[in-house]
């Protein structure tokens, strides 16, 4: 399992043309799951994503976990699982069916009580990065 978190000021999500989801403040979780993914790794990952120590404290270092005041938006990304290690064409052989991703994307969204887009849908993700700060997280 795969999250790319960005730090952001604010984020949305739309789906033709209407707005779904909306955060200020916080976290934009771009979330990949595999094949042999699990509800562990899921309940592991958002734990993580939640005690990450990414916004600056009095002094201006990142030094500060999520807490209440800020919001996550997370938005499933089978694409953090396409290969390119062949060629231009990405593979996605890597990423999780949907029937056993939607689960893993649900419970691991009711974890971090986020936000979230549509499951396997076109979506236009709108976001103003604060930092920038983006990390890259994998769970084994």
């Amino acid at each position: 399992m795969r999250a790319l978190v960005q730090r952001v000021s604010r984020a949305s999500v739309d789906v033709q043309g209407e707005r779904v989801a909306e955060i200020g403040p916080g976290l934009l979780v771009l979330l990949g799951i595999t094949h042999d993914d699990s509800e562990q790794q899921a309940d592991k990952l958002a734990d993580k994503v939640k005690a990450l120590r990414v916004f600056p404290d009095d002094q201006g270092v990142m030094n500060l976990p999520l807490g209440d005041d800020r919001q996550v938006l997370c938005v499933s990304q089978f694409t953090l699982y396409g290969d390119t290690r062949k060629g231009n064409r990405p593979a996605y052989v890597q990423a999780a069916r949907p029937e056993h991703a939607e689960p893993l994307y649900e419970r691991f969204c009711e974890r971090l009580n986020a936000r979230k887009g549509v499951f396997g849908a076109h979506m236009d993700v709108e976001l103003v990065n604060d930092g920038p700060v983006t990390l890259l997280i994998e769970v084994p």
